[in-house]
C-alpha cells in the first residue's frame, strides 16, 4: 500500500473544501471496500478524509412520512432500524444479504452507494481494465465474464455493481442528498448512477467536491408490500448472480401498483420500467409475471457465459412477485 496523509474532518463543509483541494484525496467512512482496493493498489488517494465523526447517523421520519437516512448510519443499524423493519422490509432485507455482521458493522450508508464492480480484471491492477484505466480495454468480454452485466452495458465495460441496498433503494425510488461547493442538490437513485458508455471509469454523477449526506426515502402505500431476493454461487457472503428487489400493490387481483428492480445484471440498479408497464393495471398472476419479464429481457445482450442470467432472473422476478400477490394482495 503507497504512503497516504490522514486527516477527519470537522464539518460537512470542512470534508466538502478537502475534497476542493485535493484531486488526490478520498472519504474515508468504514474503509470497508476502498481500504481493499488501495491494499490490491486499484485506487492510490494521498489524503484520506475521516468523515465518520460527522453528524450523519440519524435516521428520522418526516412529517410526511418520509424517511432520511444519515450517510454515516452503519448497515447493521439500518437493517435492525424498527421503521425499515416495518415499512421498508425489502431494504432490511436486502442489507442483510449482503457481507457479514462483521462487516455490516462497518459499512456506511452513504459508503455502500460508492461500492466498486468486483470485477476480475478492475480488482487485479495488473490486467488491463477501462473503467480502472480508460482506454486500456475490456478483456471480461471475452475472458471471464460469468457475473457480469446483460443488461446496459457496453464494448467499454460489461462490469455489474455490487450494492445489495442500492437495488432496494432503486424500488423504493430513493434520493441522493448531496452537498458540494456549490450547495445541496438531489439525486433521484436513478440518475445517481449510470450506465458505462464511453466512460466506464464513472460510477456515478456525483463530483469530485461532492458528499453524499442522507438518503430520503418516500413514504410507502399502505397496501403495499415488498421484499428482497438473491441468486448468489454459495449461501452466504457472496455477491448476486441476481437478485430482485420488488413492491407490489395488488387489489382483487389487478395489479395497482409495482416497483422492480435487478441487482447482478448491469453497471447500475437496473430498474425494470418496461416489466412494470407491462404489469400496471393488469392481472396479478405467474403468466402475466413472466410475460412481463419476458419483454424486460428482451433488452438483453449476453455474452458467452452468461446467458444463463436471462432466465434466471425472469423466474426470480416471477416467483417473488407471486409469492408477494399471496402474502399481501386485498380481496
Amino acid at each position: 500500500m503507497r504512503t497516504f496523509e490522514y486527516g477527519a474532518a470537522t464539518a460537512i463543509d470542512d470534508a466538502v473544501a478537502r475534497l476542493a483541494d485535493d484531486e488526490n484525496a478520498m472519504l474515508l467512512g468504514g474503509g470497508t471496500n476502498l481500504v481493499d482496493l488501495m491494499k490490491l493498489g486499484v485506487v492510490g488517494p494521498t489524503t484520506l478524509i475521516d468523515v465518520t465523526r460527522l453528524p450523519l447517523h440519524d435516521i428520522d421520519v418526516a412529517e410526511d412520512g418520509s424517511l432520511r437516512i444519515g450517510a454515516g448510519v452503519t448497515n447493521s443499524d439500518l437493517a435492525v432500524h424498527p421503521v425499515v423493519r416495518q415499512r421498508y422490509p425489502v431494504l432490511s432485507r436486502a442489507v442483510l444479504s449482503g457481507a457479514s455482521g462483521q462487516l455490516r458493522n462497518m459499512a456506511t450508508t452513504g459508503g455502500n452507494l460508492f461500492q466498486r464492480t468486483r470485477c476480475v480484471y478492475f480488482m487485479d491492477a495488473s490486467k488491463p481494465c477501462n473503467k480502472r484505466e480508460p482506454g486500456s480495454g475490456c478483456p471480461a468480454r471475452t475472458g471471464e465474464h460469468r457475473n457480469l452485466a446483460i443488461l446496459g452495458a457496453s464494448q467499454e465495460c460489461v462490469a455489474t455493481h455490487p450494492s445489495d441496498m442500492a437495488v432496494a433503494l432503486s424500488a423504493l425510488d430513493a434520493r441522493v442528498v448531496v452537498r458540494g461547493v456549490d450547495g445541496e442538490r438531489v439525486l433521484s437513485i436513478d440518475d445517481f448512477y449510470r450506465l458505462p458508455g464511453d466512460e466506464p471509469e464513472r460510477d456515478n454523477t456525483v463530483t469530485r467536491d461532492e458528499i453524499v449526506t442522507a438518503i430520503e426515502i418516500p413514504k410507502p402505500d399502505d397496501t403495499a408490500v415488498s421484499t428482497y431476493r438473491k441468486v448468489r454461487d454459495r449461501q452466504s457472503y457472496a455477491f448476486a448472480v441476481a437478485s430482485v428487489a420488488a413492491v407490489l400493490d395488488v387489489e382483487d387481483g389487478i395489479v395497482r401498483g409495482v416497483s422492480i428492480a435487478l441487482g447482478g445484471v448491469a453497471h447500475k440498479p437496473w430498474r425494470a420500467r418496461t416489466a412494470e408497464q407491462v404489469l400496471l393495471g393488469g392481472a396479478a398472476d405467474e403468466a402475466s409475471f413472466r410475460r412481463a419479464m419476458t419483454q424486460e429481457m428482451d433488452a438483453a445482450e449476453p455474452l458467452r457465459d452468461n446467458a444463463f442470467k436471462v432466465p434466471l432472473v425472469t423466474n426470480l422476478v416471477a416467483r417473488t412477485l407471486v409469492a408477494l400477490t399471496e402474502s399481501g394482495a386485498r380481496a
